[in-house]
């Protein structure tokens, strides 16, 4: 028998579905991602803690779930809100349902309701807080038990979703991002490799702020040996791995809370190549002396324009964000190297003293376009063996 759910935002409005997934009530951010597939990546992307996350595209889980495409061991996500919950998977890599996925992972969702109301009023308003719940239908008591959630300006979620301990990474590249590197290169992934590894393989140490494992299967893939380090490792902890180069992490949240990390970056600046993505990117802008704000209602899909400054070419990015850099701050030291087409804002930045650099997208797509990759094989080549 179908339950009923609700989605009540700060506001006082109120949208009416489809309980699916785990039942419960839980509150965070309501946002939304426009990518037609890659729900399942998106599931699993640390950077959607403390969110709830509504997909544009009318009709999710047609295609399953599978273990290949996880992107951290752990669903982070506050709540999940789709128009139409596909019953019966219909594809060869699928291993299970998704209903069942979220039952599984405790993940409160909704269904059946106007995804396209709901995410026209976020555009229009700007991101909310909300509450998603199958247990307690009263409008009043959940609108008011939005206005009361903790939101994400100034809370650390880096903290909820770091690694316990630190790991040794060597999975490179799945089968499928092979084939599809391939088809873009021209080269196998294991050609490639072989052209990157020297008589030592650089040695990245990785800072976890909720990083996707494809960003690590990246870097193997380009000849890297990966060290992964929780986030709130210190600049001595990182320098004692000995790395030839330092990886910033994607992560949720608001960047200006996560005190520990920004100081570790300005500690290490100028001692090793550094390369920051997402979460990364901004934490490095902070670390700089630059400053962030919160966008209106961020960028969250696999079909964002980016604009490269340097080569002016076009990407199409896979972004997932609700702050960004703001340029009237920038130091003088940071230079802008990428831009969002869709509102002119920073989406990248160079240090222009020392070895350091970021993007405000994901170029380890997973799932996206992969325009951006050559970002790795920059990174890669920036490292020196001593």
């Amino acid at each position: 028998m179908k339950r009923a759910a609700k989605i009540a935002l700060e506001d006082g409005t109120v949208f009416t579905g489809t309980s699916i997934g785990a039942e419960g009530e839980v509150d965070g951010e309501v946002c939304f991602n426009t990518s037609m597939t890659g729900y399942q990546e998106i599931l699993t992307d640390p950077s959607y803690c403390g969110q709830i996350v509504t997909m544009t595209y009318p009709q999710i889980g047609n295609y399953g779930v599978n273990r290949e495409d996880i992107e951290n061991e752990k669903l982070h996500l506050a709540g999940f809100v789709v128009r139409e919950l596909s019953r019966r998977a219909s594809n060869y890599r699928s291993e299970g349902e998704l209903n069942e996925y979220l039952v599984q992972h405790g993940i409160v969702g909704l269904a059946g309701m106007d995804t396209r109301a709901l995410v026209r009023h976020i555009r229009s308003h700007g991101a909310m807080k909300g509450v998603l719940s199958s247990v307690d239908l009263d409008d009043k008591r959940l609108v008011q038990a939005a206005q009361d959630s903790p939101g994400l300006m100034g809370r650390d979620l880096v903290s909820q979703v770091v690694p316990e301990k630190a790991r040794q990474w060597t999975e490179p590249l799945t089968s499928w991002d092979g084939l599809e590197r391939e088809r873009i290169e021209g080269q196998t992934p294991s050609a490639k490799t072989a052209t990157n590894v020297s008589a030592r393989m650089p040695h990245v140490v990785a800072l976890d702020f909720g990083m996707k494992w494809n960003i690590a299967r990246h870097l193997v893939d380009n000849g890297c040996a990966v060290t992964i380090l929780p986030g709130k490792a210190t600049a001595d902890e990182v320098l004692a791995c000995k790395p030839d180069g330092i990886f910033l992490s994607n992560g949720p949240g608001d960047p200006e809370p996560v005190s520990y990390a920004i100081q570790t970056i300005k500690q290490l600046l100028g001692q090793r190549p550094v390369f920051g993505i997402c979460l990364g990117h901004q934490l490095l802008a902070l670390a700089c002396g630059a400053d962030t704000f919160k966008l209106k209602f961020g960028h969250r899909g696999a079909n964002q324009p980016v604009l490269n400054v340097d080569t002016g070419q076009i990407e199409i990015t896979a972004q997932n964000h609700g702050f960004a850099v703001q340029e009237d701050t920038l130091p003088e030291c940071l230079r802008v190297t990428h831009r969002n087409l869709n509102d002119n804002t920073v989406a990248g930045v160079a240090h222009v003293n020392v070895n350091a650099f970021g993007v405000q997208y994901h170029p380890e797509a997973s799932a996206g376009p992969h325009d951006s990759q050559y970002l790795f094989r920059q990174f890669r080549e920036q490292l020196t063996i001593g």
